[in-house]
């Protein structure tokens, strides 16, 4: 072969190289197939105040894993607790405070250690236009006014005795009841002139009610804790949705229903 013919072929070589190498830059790349191991049933027993909020991570989750289910089961964190230590089938507990947590971690029923994922503070809610005229958390203890709280052993009602003795003031409600969800129906309905829940529940209840903010309420700050439980059948998933609550998705989702962070 002589040098002109030689100087052709390898023209030619790195023509067609060069050639592969444009189709596969342009080329979009192989999909890799991915797959999600995760399987099986949880059913995660939360806060009443997590109602929303939960309901709409619980999606998220099932979505991101499509071999999985989330039951829920909302109630008051004490109720829950209660259910769970008679035996109810729970798999993951989500509280609205530390101290019905710890009735489950010191019943040996807590797989590792709780994780903290979010806080809430009280505010009033009154029905629109505020009839009853409630400006500050004093005026809850005014004659006449039907107030309704949650019940002590609550943590919505723990909070609500945590400010009356940071204040001074003692209320006099005409209901006490189980959940937070409870004290805000009293509210939507015309039982009650003004009730203590959560600020995420006000959010929550949009131009139904109003809220009303008091200094007080940073007397008494509730911090959420989660946990997977023992004896979950599906343990890989009651992990999985304990880490989906307290990573980036469920702060995005806490965030945007008014909780802080822990």
């Amino acid at each position: 072969m002589n040098r002109r013919t030689a100087r052709a072929a390898g023209a030619t070589i790195t023509a067609a190289v060069a050639a592969v190498l444009a189709a596969c830059a342009s080329a979009p790349p192989a999909a890799s197939p991915t797959t999600d191991s995760l399987q099986g049933s949880i059913t995660v027993f939360a806060a009443a105040s997590l109602t929303g909020t939960f309901s709409e991570l619980a999606a998220q989750f099932e979505a991101a894993h499509p071999g999985t289910t989330v039951e829920l089961n909302f109630a008051g964190s004490a109720d829950l607790v209660t259910q769970i230590t008679e035996g109810a089938p729970a798999d993951v507990f989500a509280s609205a405070d530390e101290k019905n947590m710890a009735k489950l971690t010191d019943a040996d029923l807590v797989t590792g250690e709780p994780v903290d994922f979010a806080t809430n503070v009280l505010e009033i809610a009154v029905p629109p236009a505020n009839p009853a005229g409630i400006d500050t958390f004093a005026d809850l203890a005014a004659p006449g006014v039907k107030l309704v709280i949650c019940a002590p052993e609550v943590p919505c009602g723990a909070a609500t005795a945590e400010v009356e003795r940071a204040s001074g003031i003692t209320l006099a409600p005409v209901s006490e009841e189980s959940s937070v969800t409870d004290v805000l129906g009293k509210v939507l309905s015309g039982e009650a002139d003004a009730g203590l829940v959560y600020v995420t529940d006000v959010i929550a209840a949009g131009d139904a009610v109003e809220g009303i903010e008091f200094d007080e309420s940073a007397e008494a700050v509730n911090t959420y804790p989660i946990a997977a439980l023992t004896g979950a059948e599906a343990s890989d998933a009651a992990a999985a949705f304990v880490a989906f609550v307290t990573g980036d998705a469920g702060r995005a989702v806490l965030s945007a229903a008014g909780f802080g962070r822990p």
